[in-house]
């Protein structure tokens, strides 16, 4: 237990005050969703469950980003990450993958395996996609860039396409290494991706019924 609340997460949520067992996400990423060098209230876990507990939205999102990992790293933390009674996964990872060079093979693999090991627990998955950088050349960009519309479609996926869309390489929304995104490039994030939540909200809760 104690893991689990270092990583903010927990087994069992508390019920809302109307008795109703709010969904439990669990943002799985790298530095993105972790929040790098951000309090941990301005990190996008904390600032996504905010703004949709304000749209009414019973959910509760732990957060299970390790800054600096990648898709690989992420599946070999996969079962501690993700702990049972969990209702559905943000799936965020590759950015790491992308800017080390990693083949788009290797990462293809790895997000692979992760959601097929989460759809064997009964976990579905939401997927925040990554776009590789031009200068990259554009052989590993179309290989790279294909891996998350490929992937939600070969496991019917809801995918978010870019989860830095809006925010990337603008200093306004990024920390001075232009790679991470400051308070106001997290809540632009959010504000983005919100709507395919709900999404994927709306389809745990069908299922569910």
């Amino acid at each position: 237990m104690a893991l689990f609340a270092a990583l903010g997460l927990a087994a069992s949520p508390a019920r809302t005050a109307s008795g109703e067992r709010p969904v439990s996400l669990v943002a799985f990423g790298d530095s993105l969703t972790a929040g790098y060098r951000l309090p941990a209230s301005a990190a996008f876990p904390a600032v996504l469950e905010r703004a949709l507990r304000d749209k009414g939205r019973a959910v509760t999102i732990a957060n299970a980003g390790v800054s600096g990992d990648t898709s690989t790293g992420g599946l070999d933390r996969l079962d501690w990450s993700v702990p049972d009674g969990t209702d559905g996964v943000i799936l965020e990872l590759g950015a790491n993958d992308m800017l080390r060079g990693t083949d788009p093979a290797v990462t293809r693999k790895a997000l692979d395996t992760i959601i097929t090991r989460l759809k064997a627990r009964h976990i579905p998955v939401m997927l925040a996609g990554m776009k590789a950088a031009p200068n990259l050349g554009p052989d590993y960009v179309a290989r790279f860039d294909a891996i998350y519309p490929d992937l939600a479609k070969e496991h019917g996926l809801i995918l978010y396409p870019f989860f830095l869309d809006g925010i990337a390489g603008d200093k306004a929304y990024n920390l001075d290494d232009r790679l991470h995104p400051n308070v106001k490039g997290v809540e632009t994030i959010v504000a983005g991706i919100l709507p395919s939540v709900e999404t994927f909200l709306d389809r745990l809760q069908a299922v569910s019924r």
